[in-house]
């Protein structure tokens, strides 16, 4: 029977889909193989940090647990790493960046921008808990080396704006972040040392058959799948170091997504994602997410310590390992030796004594000791004293870690604080622990500050719907503002990343600016707007409203500018007029007027103030 054109094509592009499925997943089993030894790695870095810390990576390259020389060695673990690591973890979560948004010029259309863009990020930080996103992620980073942010737009997210044909919701969408681990991203090269030199990335994790089913409509036989990260973090199970009884994902199929820059075959770059034996999609990079708008992969790589010619780094626990291993063999070789010191080493005439006895009970206080007659009374042997060694190797490798970590004693131990009682000298030392971190936290500040270009290139690529955002306006009100795509621009701006500062830090900060006279005016005096604002900055705005009401009158004056940008505003006989007049003269010089028509309402309301105030 002849096969019509459409048959032919239709099997042709599905061997074609066959073809290309089975290449992917070559592909993903050959970057699996590449870097085997990495992954091995970071299993024992993880081993290490749970207290499991009798295994090593065979030549073999598989874990595997190491037995004891003899039945009765002690091998107890006296773990340094997990406490370094969370002091690590804590000193980095007071660093945590925050992203401003700073206009391109001086321009009103550009000012303008700058504070929408940086409302909108404040927005998304709050609503997918960034914070949490980043502290997962540098948990990965701190304790593997390498973690990954990966940021996608949900079109299941946001608010319903209409109905499909079969009745179900349609929304507007929004950003999403997630926090990857080392063990799901799979780059094509392993010499790359950025994200730049990285042409293709695969995202491989075990998923549910149901979740596949539901995003994507086709049914896919599910199977038992080994989990790829050394633990199940949901049910905090720790998987042994021989590989036994591993952490399944029951009725499950790897979700393998494949992504590829833009290249001369495909120009908006690549993105096929295949589970099974089943090509779920195969399309261009879904996001325009680079700098001037160019499709990029939606990928940000953080590390710990960055390697030379290396795409995956190191981290502190890597160094600390050979440490470990030496502290726990000196602390277990001492309490051996006070065993010994304790409990005694007997020496016995042969067949004098019931050997097996005496092994079992041993010489308990009280006992009756029977040998033989005629020969000679067992005797302990004298071990001698313990060496000073002992104590000396332990306080070195104590110091070694120190050096090694790059977390001083006054971040580990408040005990050591006692030695330094100058407060200057504890912030020197707390600022060095800072510096032998630069490396973090200049990590977590590049890639904070792309995740928030991406971000804003996201919205401005899929916001065509118009979005109500409450932002904070002028004078600390609430606004509500209207915007889409076109009202974003993520190439007309720049990033800084700031910290915010806790109010303790704000207050030793505005002592020191009083101390050294700079708040005063001319004549050396407060005035009353800036004793105003420093007894709120203080914290202490309520005790200064109930005893004067210049801080009101700043107040109705900031209001009274936002509303002077549409409409005229009447002065009141009641308003202090010098204190109107400053704010308002604040308003015209700071340029945040949008057109003329609002400058000359201004005008004239301040004449309105001179004439009154005479």
């Amino acid at each position: 029977m002849k096969k019509t054109k459409n048959e032919l094509a239709e099997q042709l592009e599905e061997r074609r889909r066959r073809a290309l499925v089975e290449e992917i997943h070559a592909d993903f089993e050959k970057r699996r193989l590449m870097r085997r030894q990495l992954e091995r790695g970071w299993q024992l870095n993880m081993n290490f940090v749970s207290g499991n810390q009798y295994c090593d990576v065979s030549p073999a390259g598989e874990l595997e647990n190491e037995d004891p020389n003899f039945y009765w060695q002690s091998r107890r673990t006296f773990n340094h790493i997990a406490p370094t690591l969370d002091a690590r973890l804590a000193r980095l979560s007071k660093v945590r960046p925050t992203l401003n948004v700073r206009a391109f010029s001086d321009s009103d259309e550009d000012v303008k921008t700058a504070r929408l863009c940086s409302n909108v990020l404040k927005s998304v930080k709050n609503r997918i808990d960034l914070d949490e996103v980043i502290s997962r992620a540098t948990l990965w980073s701190e304790t593997c080396g390498t973690a990954f942010y990966k940021v996608v737009w949900n079109y299941d997210d946001g608010q319903v704006i209409g109905t499909d044909a079969a009745g179900h919701g349609i929304k507007e969408g929004d950003v999403r972040v997630v926090a990857l681990s080392p063990f799901e991203v799979y780059p094509d090269s392993l010499t790359a040392e950025d994200m730049s030199g990285v042409k293709s990335i695969i995202h491989a994790k075990a998923v549910p058959v149901t979740d596949i089913y539901e995003k994507f409509g086709v049914e896919i036989a599910g199977r038992d799948i080994e989990a790829f990260t050394p633990y199940s973090a949901a049910s905090g199970w720790k998987r042994p170091a021989d590989g036994n009884d591993s952490p399944v994902v029951e009725n499950a199929e790897i979700l393998i997504e494949r992504y590829t820059r833009p290249n001369g075959t495909y120009p908006e770059g690549r993105l096929e994602i295949v589970a099974g034996e089943h090509l779920l999609y195969e399309g261009s990079l879904p996001y325009c997410n680079g700098d001037r708008g160019e499709r990029v992969l939606p990928f940000v790589r953080q590390t710990c310590i960055a390697l030379a010619g290396a795409f995956f780094g190191t981290s502190v626990v890597d160094r600390m390992i050979p440490l470990q291993r030496a502290y726990n063999a000196v602390r277990n070789r001492k309490h051996e030796f006070l065993n010994r010191l304790t409990m005694g080493v007997i020496a016995v005439e042969d067949g004098s004594v019931d050997a097996e006895e005496l092994a079992e009970e041993g010489l308990y206080p009280g006992k009756v000791l029977v040998y033989r007659q005629g020969s000679t009374a067992p005797d302990f042997l004298d071990c001698g004293t313990l060496p000073a060694e002992f104590h000396e190797e332990e306080e070195r490798i104590s110091d070694e870690f120190v050096q090694v970590s790059g977390m001083s004693e006054v971040s580990r131990n408040t005990a050591s604080l006692m030695r330094v009682t100058s407060a200057t000298g504890l912030q020197l030392l707390l600022d060095q622990d800072t510096n032998r971190m630069h490396m973090s936290v200049e990590s977590v500040e590049r890639a904070v500050k792309e995740v928030g270009k991406q971000i804003l290139h996201l919205y401005k690529q899929f916001a065509s719907v118009r979005r109500i955002l409450r932002m904070t306006g002028t004078g600390g009100y609430t606004e509500l503002v209207s915007f889409d795509a076109s009202d974003i621009s993520a190439d007309d701006i720049q990033f800084e990343t700031g910290y915010d500062k806790t109010p303790q830090q704000l207050q030793e900060d505005i002592l020191s600016l009083l101390s050294l006279g700079l708040l005063k005016d001319g004549d050396g005096n407060f005035s009353d707007e800036t004793r105003s604002r420093l007894l709120d900055a203080l914290g202490y705005g309520s005790f200064e409203s109930a005893m004067d009401i210049s801080r009101l009158h700043i107040r109705k004056a900031e209001k009274e500018n936002i509303l002077l940008q549409s409409e005229d505003v009447e002065t009141d006989d009641y308003d202090d007029h010098a204190i109107h007049i400053t704010e308002h003269t604040r308003a015209l010089l700071s340029g945040a007027e949008e057109n003329q028509a609002a400058r000359e309402r201004i005008m004239r309301h301040l004449q309105s103030h001179r004439r009154k105030g005479e």
